[in-house]
């Protein structure tokens, strides 16, 4: 990919995300292709359509826009589709008492102009632990197919769709954070101040703004020191804090992501957002511009090139050896070249989060022998 095509990729990007015009009269003799190319990696083929929506000073040829036309209208089939499979599960679990509150995926859509184009991926739901246990009970005999339970997550497949359960979202990156994580959770089921959204004739309760930004940002780091990130999880980042903006507690938020030991990484990706994805510097807590975050903005976007790609890569070749021994060598070494890259982004906590990783893996190595 060339530095003109990715630099025409985050003017559409900036475009979709926000609505705004974009201008791609100066990226001569780009290929749409190479642009759609990167756009489903990064999994914002959405966001493109939009964005060519509002290119102003070219006219997109048709046979350069069918790809992303076809994808969206994919998009909004599934979206819809999902949307109606939700609507049901959700009234089967209240019939059944439990309460529950969808976290990511659909839920973060609604932050979007047009939820409709935001790619779908997993129902996921949060639960208490009484109604963890509940759910558990009423979907198991549903599946066609039930995962390995770790700690309190499992997941199934329902019909077409992978529906998981989340007792907790703990990261698993270090105590310190899954704790706040607990206690985050805690105050959302205990105080109630939950959002909704309508979801047809279905009230579906999503975590309120203050603790769901706690939610969605620990979820893409864990993601990002773990096993791959793609653009679209920051693009959810932005679009609620965007939407929520004059509804946040910063002084809260501050707070938290102190007691987790983030704040450089909070930092590093808010320089990020507002450089390369165009979010308004005002609606990004705890933004800075000094130039330290500015330098890690811009190796953060060299990376999250390579991180969507590799992401995608691991996941197609996990399972090449049948070899559990021969997985996990496979697995530590790139462990260790994560660790050297990140060290250039984060060195105390890639230090930390690495050891945390690396013995978190030999207790599953460990079971796995035995």
């Amino acid at each position: 990919m060339s530095r003109m095509h990715w630099q025409a990729f985050i003017e559409l990007l900036q475009a979709g995300l926000w609505e705004k015009e974009a201008r791609l009269l100066r990226f001569k003799d780009i290929d749409l292709k190479e642009i759609y190319k990167l756009a489903h990696e990064q999994s914002v083929v959405g966001l493109m359509a939009a964005g060519l929506e509002h290119v102003v000073d070219v006219k997109v040829a048709k046979a350069d826009a069918m790809p992303f036309v076809s994808s969206v209208l994919r998009l909004e089939h599934r979206y819809k589709a999902m949307n109606s499979f939700i609507g049901d599960i959700v009234d089967k679990m209240r019939e059944a008492g439990i309460y529950m509150q969808i976290v990511k995926g659909q839920g973060i859509a609604q932050c979007y102009e047009r939820p409709l184009w935001r790619e779908c991926g997993d129902v996921d739901f949060l639960l208490s632990d009484d109604n963890y246990i509940k759910a558990k009970d009423l979907l198991i005999p549903m599946a066609g197919f039930v995962e390995h339970e770790s700690g309190k997550h499992l997941g199934m497949s329902i019909g077409p769709w992978m529906v998981e359960l989340h007792g907790n979202l703990h990261c698993k990156l270090s105590n310190r954070m899954d704790r706040l994580i607990d206690d985050v959770q805690e105050v959302e089921f205990i105080v109630g101040k939950a959002r909704s959204w309508q979801n047809g004739d279905t009230q579906v309760f999503l975590p309120s703004a203050d603790n769901d930004v706690i939610f969605v940002f620990t979820h893409f780091l864990k993601h990002f020191y773990k096993v791959g990130f793609r653009i679209r999880q920051i693009c959810d980042w932005c679009r609620l804090l965007w939407t929520y903006r004059d509804v946040i507690d910063r002084g809260l938020l501050e707070s938290r992501i102190r007691k987790m030991g983030l704040m450089s990484e909070w930092k590093a990706f808010g320089a990020y957002a507002v450089e390369y994805l165009g979010m308004p510097a005002e609606a990004m807590p705890l933004y800075s511009a000094d130039k330290r975050w500015k330098r890690k903005a811009k190796r953060i976007c060299h990376y999250v090139l390579e991180m969507g790609i590799t992401g995608r890569n691991r996941k197609k070749n996990s399972a090449r050896s049948k070899v559990f021994l021969v997985r996990k060598v496979v697995s530590f070494g790139r462990r260790v070249k994560d660790f050297i890259n990140y060290a250039m982004f984060f060195p105390k906590n890639a230090v930390r989060f690495f050891l945390t990783i690396v013995l978190n893996g030999i207790r599953f190595a460990a079971k796995g022998i035995g």
